[in-house]
């Protein structure tokens, strides 16, 4: 029987919440395959990590099976209190401490004491100035000596993101950047999520 008709078959008669699971399956082999050609061709590489659901499926797939990965979040000084309620979560679950970035006390003292704490509000340069020292230079920063870094983008995401590639040449930090679930569909992060109880 040709693959063609095997697989027409399988579509007829498999329940879909079957045919979602292999298709999740295959997703997660393919992210497990891409991230384990990151560690060995791209190391060190590091995963961007800000602990929304789709970073917390590669948290599950970096620290379960790619420990030579790093694992680091930027701490922009405005973030809500469940995000460090779960980064403790997960150094409890996981044994591992993501490496926490923060942005130079001292410009955000003079940007607060010049402008105000919700400047970012005002004006586009002082929301483009705000993002500049809370998240461009401490990103800067965690990325200085990598050959590679991870992130949780995803395509369905956004309309911009409709074209986003699984791995690309990031020019502004001058390394590759990957996108291992830049075609997994939110349904199949929280099928995930679920599945392995993140």
């Amino acid at each position: 029987m040709s693959a063609v008709v095997e697989n027409s078959i399988i579509e007829r008669y498999l329940p879909a919440r079957a045919k979602a699971a292999i298709d999740l399956t295959e997703k997660v082999a393919r992210a497990k395959a891409l991230l384990s050609a990151i560690a060995v061709d791209y190391a060190p590489a590091v995963f961007a990590n800000s602990f929304g659901a789709e970073d917390m499926v590669l948290t599950d797939l970096i620290a379960t099976d790619f420990p030579g990965i790093e694992i680091f979040s930027l701490d922009t000084g405005r973030l809500p209190e469940e995000t460090y309620k779960l980064m403790q979560e997960v150094g409890e679950r996981y044994g591992i401490r993501p490496r926490i970035y923060f942005p130079d006390a001292q410009t955000v003292e003079r940007y607060v004491r010049e402008h105000g704490p919700n400047a970012f509000f005002n004006s586009l340069p002082l929301r483009k100035a705000c993002c500049h020292m809370r998240k461009v230079e401490p990103l800067r920063r965690a990325l200085a000596g990598k050959r590679a870094w991870i992130t949780g983008l995803r395509r369905a995401q956004a309309v911009t993101r409709g074209n986003l590639a699984e791995s690309e040449f990031d020019a502004d930090h001058g390394m590759q950047k990957f996108a291992p679930l830049a075609d997994w569909s939110e349904r199949e992060i929280w099928a995930y999520i679920r599945e392995h109880q993140v």
